[in-house]
């Protein structure tokens, strides 16, 4: 279920929203990541992820961020559970005052994808990145970093 801006806005200001984040990996060990449009983390290289809407499964959530964000079909029991992950922002998609707090489940998949054919709403460019090259970054987002770190 998705609410409209006021409301929304209000339930990022009063509480934590919980998301999935989708860590791919391809063959060669790299990592994708996309490029923000829109805030929190907007400009820096981040992870595919989404929040779970109210009602939704993990499991149904799952597979639609896949499908939303990688245009590919995966289920929870194909990737490997990172852990929970908690990431503050001081701001928020519909506003620069109100903070965001995300209580994060990240999970790992093994998928080779082609970069042209990934959708553009959350990202507007993409790139396989090596896990060196991703903690040595100050455009990837500390959050991202996280999980190459853990």
């Amino acid at each position: 279920m998705f609410l409209d801006k006021d409301i929304f806005t209000q339930v990022i200001d009063s509480t934590p929203l919980v998301s999935i984040d989708l860590v791919i990996e391809n063959s060669a060990g790299e990592v994708l990541l996309g490029l923000r449009n829109n805030k929190p983390a907007q400009g820096f290289w981040f992870v595919p992820g989404g929040r779970i809407l109210k009602n939704e499964s993990m499991d149904s959530a799952f597979q639609r961020l896949c499908q939303q964000e990688l245009g590919v079909a995966a289920s929870r029991a194909e990737a490997e559970f990172l852990g929970p992950y908690e990431h503050f922002y001081t701001d928020s998609v519909f506003s620069d005052s109100v903070s965001t707090h995300y209580v994060v489940l990240g999970y790992k998949l093994r998928l080779n994808i082609e970069l042209d054919s990934l959708p553009s709403s959350q990202h507007n460019q993409y790139c396989w990145m090596t896990k060196a090259d991703i903690l040595n970054s100050n455009v990837v987002h500390k959050h991202s970093q996280w999980y190459i770190e853990s």
